[in-house]
């Protein structure tokens, strides 16, 4: 089964989230081994401390392939979020987006539709190495979570030629569960982010 990570915004899209990523139990039975393993992880660990979470989250992260980020309005936001994709990188997991504000809450509502978070997410290249830049206040600014220089050799896709910020999102896809039949797609999106990783 392929392991995949989901990384959303707990708070106001865990309804949504548990909806999306529980999809393929209603796949046909020969298609139950294209399915996923659930390795997301909570918020609830940020009482323990910033270095409890963050060993926390990248335990979540072992074992797993690919990571889904499953967006929402304020998704691209998120510090943990995006700690969680910087981590995916280091792992060298696939990465994809799939926009979740059509699926509906607990409340039978949907929500606006937020910017895609590998849209805020890159990297950059210094004389020095390659780094994390997020988009902060209007631009790009060094990522604080993760100041080390991320190894070339790392990178399952192209990296940053000079010192301007390449997002993320070039090099990944993103998908509306809604409007993209995502209940009947999303393993597939899941199996072709793995493959462009060469997972």
């Amino acid at each position: 089964m392929r392991r995949t990570f989901f990384s959303f915004h707990y708070q106001p899209d865990c309804r949504r989230a548990w909806n999306v990523r529980n999809s393929w139990v209603v796949r046909p039975a020969d298609e139950e081994s294209r399915g996923f393993f659930d390795a997301s992880v909570f918020e609830k660990s940020k009482r323990e401390g910033e270095q409890a979470l963050k060993t926390f989250l990248r335990k979540g992260l072992e074992n797993t392939s690919v990571t889904c980020v499953l967006a929402g309005t304020e998704t691209w936001s998120r510090r943990w979020v995006r700690y969680e994709i910087a981590r995916s990188v280091l792992k060298g997991n696939g990465l994809l987006t799939v926009h979740i504000h059509g699926v509906r809450d607990m409340n039978n509502g949907t929500c606006a539709k937020g910017p895609d978070p590998l849209t805020a997410m890159g990297l950059y290249r210094t004389a020095n190495g390659i780094f994390f830049a997020e988009w902060s206040g209007g631009k790009w600014v060094r990522y604080a979570d993760h100041s080390a220089a991320v190894p070339e050799t790392d990178l399952w896709f192209a990296a940053p030629p000079d010192n301007h910020v390449v997002a993320l999102s070039v090099h990944c896809s993103a998908h509306d569960f809604a409007t993209d039949d995502g209940r009947n797609r999303i393993s597939a999106w899941i199996e072709a982010a793995a493959t462009r990783a060469g997972r």
